[in-house]
């Protein structure tokens, strides 16, 4: 009687489980349905830079999800196989301009030959992408809360991974300044997979573009500039066997005067609609000060290098 008993305790058990996965499986089935009516109106395209990534390009492209619509390989003059091995019908092929110029010409790709609205995304040639995070950057657009999304590497349940620590300290110190440069919080802003809409494409001004690594840093501090929203979603930070030419401190020398300048710009902005206003007894004095903190700020740089003159 016992051992029935515990028999049917087992089937009973054996039952619930298989019920909560069916109802988990509808969950997932339904939420799959949901976000197939509300990509229904929108077409989605993938932008992928790439240059020699000859051994990453096909997956990626294989792993593409099947919402999406159209995709453009954009060879910024790779000296491997590349193209050939990614298989990709449309191919645009740049003179080693930079990642930056390669997605303009991605995107202005979008603009062309995708049937609007649509959402254009970008996604590296070198895997460090899950492209099962894609449905993320894009419902932000799809429900108009922005019309520009990025990934946030450090909110993900994993944090930065397996990421090189002299680029999680890269990433901490470039996220301390963006968030100056943007009066707002930002994480992880060299995060280059991100999501726009094509109304603000439309918008852009290619001509004052941003050409090489930092691209999409200044995508962020240009946002701002033009008071366009933005938002931050966490994805996986992806790290296996890829080689990055990029080298931090020829990155820093570059990009940060581009920072600097525009905290320059916004504090400037920011005086100036002060001392516009009933409060300009403020502005006044707070400009003052700016100027002042500059002063010392190059006074400090000149130190420093009569310093370092010194020693050699």
């Amino acid at each position: 009687m016992k051992a029935s008993v515990i028999f049917v305790d087992e089937e009973c058990i054996i039952v619930g489980k298989l019920m909560k996965i069916c109802i988990c499986s509808n969950k997932r089935f339904i939420w799959w349905m949901l976000l197939r009516v509300m990509f229904e109106h929108w077409n989605i395209g993938v932008v992928i830079p790439a240059k020699d990534e000859e051994k990453h390009i096909k997956n990626v492209i294989d792993t593409l999800p099947s919402f999406v619509d159209k995709y453009v390989l954009v060879n910024d003059c790779s000296t491997d196989n590349t193209v050939e091995e990614s298989g990709a019908k449309n191919v645009i092929h740049l003179d080693g301009e930079g990642v930056g110029a390669a997605i303009d010409a991605g995107h202005k790709w979008m603009l062309e030959n995708l049937e609007k609205p649509f959402i254009s995304v970008v996604m590296a040639g070198d895997g460090q992408m899950n492209p099962l995070e894609m449905e993320t950057l894009l419902l932000p657009i799809i429900q108009k809360r922005c019309s520009h999304v990025k990934g946030d590497r450090s909110s993900h349940q994993r944090g930065l991974g397996k990421m090189p620590f002299i680029r999680k300290f890269g990433t901490l110190l470039l996220s301390f300044i963006m968030s100056l440069g943007c009066g707002r919080t930002v994480k992880d802003p060299q995060c280059g997979y991100t999501a726009t809409s094509n109304e603000l494409l439309e918008q852009w001004d290619w001509t004052k573009s941003w050409k090489g690594y930092g691209y999409p840093n200044w995508w962020l501090l240009k946002l701002t500039h033009d008071k366009k929203r933005f938002e931050s979603v966490p994805v996986e930070s992806i790290y296996r066997n890829e080689h990055s030419g990029l080298k931090i401190s020829s990155f820093f020398s570059k990009v940060a005067p581009m920072m600097f300048f525009a905290l320059h710009r916004r504090s400037k902005d920011w005086i100036k609609d002060d001392m516009e206003t009933m409060q300009s007894m403020w502005g006044i004095p707070t400009g003052m000060f700016y100027i002042g903190g500059w002063g010392s700020f190059l006074l400090n740089l000149l130190t420093i290098g009569d310093f370092f003159l010194d020693i050699y």
